[in-house]
Order: C-alpha cells, then sequence, then structure tokens
C-alpha cells in the first residue's frame, strides 16, 4: 500500500511538472542584462532568437516565437 501511494505521488509530481514547461519545452531562455528596464528583466531565448520582459523570478513561462511586434 505504501509503494502504491509513493507511486501515485511520483506519477503526480512527474505530470504537474511537464505541464508546466510544456510551452517552453524547446526555448533556453538567458537573461540580458543589458536589455533591463527598470524592474523588467530581459530574457532572449538562444534557440528562436525571441525577447521577453518579465517582473516575475526567473525565466518566461511561454515562447514567444509566435509574437509579432505591432505594426507602425
Amino acid at each position: 500500500m505504501l509503494i502504491l501511494a509513493g507511486v501515485l505521488i511520483a506519477f503526480i509530481l512527474v505530470a504537474l511538472y511537464t505541464r508546466r514547461h510544456r510551452a517552453t519545452r524547446n526555448c533556453r531562455w538567458r537573461k540580458d542584462a543589458t536589455g533591463d528596464k527598470g524592474n523588467l528583466r530581459m530574457y532572449r531565448c538562444v534557440t528562436c532568437g525571441a525577447e521577453a520582459f518579465t517582473a516575475n523570478p526567473g525565466p518566461p513561462d511561454t515562447c514567444k516565437s509566435t509574437l509579432r511586434p505591432p505594426p507602425l
């Protein structure tokens, strides 16, 4: 019974981890301190070249490569 509970907890933890990182699976964010603006930290994706700003600790949660800049 104890083994079954351990396997169930491990399965839930793995499922939560993969669900959280699904959107950034191919992105590898690197902090670029030269582009910081106030409290916003700039991150650049090494894989697709996208740039993103975040006020949260850590890199962005989703891939920004599909976003287009607004037209002028």
